[in-house]
């Protein structure tokens, strides 16, 4: 029987394009596995860095304190007050007064001085990015300590010795622990703390990546034997060939669908804007403590004309590229305000919160347009909370100080988003002058089965307080998450344990359900009982 041409065609174009398939499918996996094991890598070294550049600005502060309260001496009275400074600080051992070419001339604690295995000097001492800091390391019997120095004047310096715990950085998962090591280095080679060093051999394959510090002398170091990753090349292999050509397929489809589609993503977001698409869903800001709602944090939906809900992951990132997150967080505002203005004038401590991106900020006329949408729905400035989001960094930071400066002198409260894992230090959110610090949902799901996590926390509030600041956690979702934060001196919080982000229709009837009466402060909204 002869065969016919085009069935031999079709069945070539077919093996063609499996075989096209099973090639990129390759490719995909490879790189995906590649990619994923650099992730996690370059994400375990930030982590380790923040943590180590939150301890060194602790101790910033602590001698920035130190040196406002007045002149510091070696006289007795004046090493009591030091002392009962360091008493009062946990993560700081000693504060020894020095000359300035870097010799000791004493410290809060004397017999501390006897635990050195050698002091360095001065040029000795690295100095931080902006030179308001040098860095040292303190070799003790007992381990490695890490010294900040500060000058106050022509003359003296303070330095503040911290103790670094390895534990804090015990960052690695549990089934890489045996089979990684994580170095943590002053300059570009003097370590200051290392875990068991990794056991290699002549055959081990070693995966590594190292992390600099941009504000101070400090890098990160993590390895990992490759033997220990979980191998993704095998058993996942042709699971993800197979899904790679389907990604495919369906890619092409989406594409020849959007081809024909008239139109373009920023043309759909401009008509939802003008359509007052995007609505305000609301999830509840409780104290940790009582279970009381003491306000509410306003998050962009994107409500279709069939009523389905677009999650914020699908456009954000397009309107934040394409400028329309502006007018997108104005009417967001607007209409979270306008929802809630009875509860807001009923209860004069509610307050409303939305996101605000730092170019917005910054941006001319900012100001302007924010008393004017607060105005129009006769809302007091005290009720609204700005939080500033960390996806990109603040260009001009003593730009934006003096902008939070005229907000808070407007009565509106600005808060820090994402704090411990974002682009500012503590540094700079102390220069910046906010009122509240937002703790990261990463540290709060690790709280309970990490003890470096607590620590994070419990150094975070204690700064938060020297500052003047509150504290809100992000992210709760069990009673276990919400006891620990409490006991870390958390005292507010939102997260799934309470309420996810609701239509304000349901925030509202969740507000009257659970609305008492409270002591003389008027109104508060008490969540449901198993959880306060």
């Amino acid at each position: 029987m002869q065969m016919r041409w085009p069935t031999v065609t079709g069945l070539s174009i077919a093996a063609a394009a499996t075989m096209l398939f099973v090639i990129a499918g390759h490719f995909a996996a490879t790189a995906l596995i590649d990619g994923q094991r650099s992730k996690q890598l370059r994400e375990l070294n930030d982590v380790a860095l923040r943590r180590l550049e939150i301890a060194v600005d602790y101790g910033a502060a602590t001698l920035a304190e130190l040196a406002r309260r007045g002149p510091v001496d070696c006289d007795p009275p004046a090493l009591q007050a030091v002392r009962l400074h360091v008493y009062q600080r946990g993560a700081v051992k000693d504060i020894r007064i020095v000359r300035r070419d870097g010799q000791v001339r004493c410290s809060a604690y004397s017999e501390t001085l006897e635990f050195d295995e050698g002091w360095p000097g001065r040029d000795e001492m690295l100095p931080a990015g902006d030179q308001s800091l040098r860095i040292f390391r303190v070799d003790q019997f007992f381990g490695v300590a890490l010294g900040v120095l500060m000058d106050i004047d022509e003359t003296t310096s303070l330095a503040a010795i911290l103790g670094i715990s390895d534990s804090l950085f015990d960052i690695m998962p549990s089934d890489l622990r045996d089979h990684s090591d994580v170095l943590l280095e002053l300059g570009e080679g003097r370590p200051l703390i290392q875990s068991p060093p990794l056991k290699m051999s002549s055959s081990s394959e070693i995966m590594s990546a190292a992390t600099i510090s941009a504000r101070y002398p400090l890098r990160t170091r993590i390895r990992i034997d490759k033997s220990a990753v979980p191998d993704w090349n095998r058993e996942p292999y042709l699971p993800i060939v197979v899904l790679a050509a389907l990604l495919g397929l369906a890619f092409g489809i989406l594409l020849s669908r959007a081809v024909a589609r008239p139109g373009s993503p920023v043309a759909e977001i401009d008509a939802a804007l003008a359509a007052r698409a995007f609505k305000p869903y609301l999830q509840p800001v409780f104290n940790l403590s009582t279970g009381v709602i003491v306000g509410c944090e306003a998050l962009a939906r994107w409500i279709r004309p069939d009523g389905s809900v677009i999650p914020p992951s699908k456009f954000i990132p397009l309107a934040e590229a394409s400028g329309r997150i502006e007018e997108m967080t104005w009417q967001i505002l607007a209409v979270a305000l306008s929802e809630l203005r009875l509860q807001l004038a009923r209860d004069r401590h509610f307050k409303v919160s939305v996101n605000i991106m730092p170019r917005h900020l910054m941006a001319v006329g900012f100001i302007d347009e924010l008393r004017l949408i607060v105005a129009a729905t006769k809302v007091s400035p005290r009720q609204v909370v700005l939080e500033l989001t960390e996806r990109e960094q603040l260009e001009d930071l003593s730009r934006a100080a003096a902008v939070v400066r005229q907000l808070r002198d407007l009565g509106f409260r600005v808060a820090i988003d994402d704090v411990g894992i974002g682009h500012s230090g503590l540094s700079h959110i102390q220069t910046l002058g906010a009122n509240i610090l937002k703790i990261d949902k990463f540290f709060v799901d690790s709280i309970c089965r990490d003890s470096a996590a607590t620590a994070v926390v419990e150094m975070v509030v204690r700064l938060a307080r020297e500052l003047k600041m509150s504290v809100v956690a992000e992210g709760i979702e069990t009673r276990a998450q919400l006891a620990a934060l409490v006991a870390c001196g958390v005292e507010e919080g939102q997260g799934f344990l309470v309420s996810p982000p609701v239509p304000a229709a349901d925030f509202i009837a969740m507000l009257d359900r659970q609305a008492r009466p409270i002591g003389d402060d008027g109104p508060r909204q008490r969540v449901v009982a198993d959880v306060a």
